[in-house]
């Protein structure tokens, strides 16, 4: 097999990337600093323990603790496990500069990387080349990223969500409506869904989805998050109401997230794969920005009258500075001279359809109904399709 040449990991920047420094060895480049987090195959991927190859007692400790911090039990090792052991099946391998030499004859795998300590020791690449590992680690520089690599095979990492966010042209667009809609629908067709109201003066989508009672965490509770996020555990700490679970905002005076924590919150909900809407505000702050960095598309929903259309231009503009793809839902009735496709090139953007009125929803609302439950009704129906088209664009719409 040819050798693999290892990439090493020390900090991060105060975002979290990695900085870059290349060098060259045997014709290949190695990126010093990059963080890269390419995924494992399906079967090393799954949900397992990792590994720990060392004899050092102090190297031991820290990577014991990076393990709890990922919320993983590892398995520990001196040298390569006996058949069965795990070296072939652990999900990720650990292995202490230590026992590099002891470890020299094992099969080659993915998922392995070298530990240590020495920043200045230039060996330990060769050693790395002759274990076949894909990164050297340095702590305590590494720390972080480890503690991220482990945390992504303890959750059994898979694809992310689909991501879309849903913004009004205009006050009252409809745009809470639609996103509640897609969620609901995405919900009821079995896909596992998470709700984001991104909007902390919208009055809480969880008193649109008739659960302002529910138990469970709202934003004020993540305000101090920083770092990595357990997807599972926020999933878990949210409420569910129709099969989907809500992150909205409670009737307390905290109406501001740090952009930090909103980035950890979201990456953390789409990690866990199938959907994730966002209601998203008009306003653009640092926070909001952190969500539109992560989503995948954007709806603008927008009435077909003149004031909306110039209103939504003024969004868009805003919005596309951060959003690439951005794309145009209008509501009717129509102002005269005006349709959806007019509307689209008014603004200048890809028109994702027409949202449908439907006439009983406030009724059915008064019920605690919510938007989309009805899955007959045409708003429904709009939702179902908008989720086909993605389904067959493998994730895209």
């Amino acid at each position: 097999m040819e050798d693999r040449l290892p990439v090493l990991v020390r900090g991060r920047d105060s975002r979290g990337r990695g900085g870059f420094a290349s060098k060259q060895r045997r014709g290949m480049e190695i990126v010093a600093g990059a963080i890269t987090h390419d995924r494992l195959s399906a079967a090393e991927g799954r949900r397992g323990r990792p590994l720990i190859v060392t004899e050092d007692v102090e190297l031991l400790d820290d990577l014991l603790r990076l393990c709890a911090a990922a919320g993983a039990r590892p398995e520990v090792h001196h040298g390569v496990p006996e058949r069965g052991g795990g070296w072939e099946t652990a999900p990720l391998v650990l292995v202490g500069d230590d026992a590099a030499r002891r470890v020299r004859g094992a099969v080659r795998r993915r998922g392995v990387v070298l530990v240590g300590r020495d920043q200045d020791d230039s060996g330990v690449w060769q050693r790395a080349v002759e274990i076949g590992a894909d990164h050297v680690l340095l702590l305590p520089d590494g720390e972080q990223w480890l503690v991220d690599r482990i945390a992504d095979v303890a959750e059994g990492v898979g694809p992310p969500a689909l991501t879309v966010g849903v913004i009004g042209g205009r006050g009252g667009a409809g745009s809470s409506t639609l996103a509640c809609a897609l969620a609901v629908t995405s919900a009821r067709e079995g896909r596992r869904t998470l709700l984001v109201d991104a909007d902390p003066l919208g009055g809480g989508l969880d008193v649109l989805l008739g659960g302002e009672t529910a138990e469970g965490l709202r934003w004020p509770a993540f305000a101090g998050s920083r770092g990595r996020v357990g997807g599972g555990a926020l999933e878990e700490s949210l409420p569910e109401l129709h099969a989907l679970r809500v992150l909205s905002w409670d009737r307390g005076d905290c109406v501001v997230i740090a952009p930090e924590a909103v980035r950890a919150v979201l990456a953390a909900a789409r990690r866990r794969g199938g959907t994730v809407v966002v209601d998203l505000p008009r306003r653009i702050d640092e926070g909001v920005a952190e969500v539109l960095a992560q989503l995948d598309l954007g709806l603008l929903v927008v009435p077909a009258e003149l004031r909306a259309v110039a209103a939504a231009g003024r969004v868009a503009s805003v919005v596309g500075m951060v959003l690439r793809d951005l794309r145009v839902a209008v509501r009717g009735p129509y102002a005269p001279g005006l349709d959806d496709k007019e509307v689209a090139r008014l603004l200048g953007l890809p028109l994702a359809g027409e949202v449908p009125v439907e006439v009983g929803l406030p009724v059915a609302q008064e019920r605690g109904a919510p938007p989309g439950a009805d899955a007959r009704g045409p708003l429904a129906r709009f939702c179902s399709a908008f989720w086909e088209r993605a389904a067959m664009a493998g994730g895209g719409v």
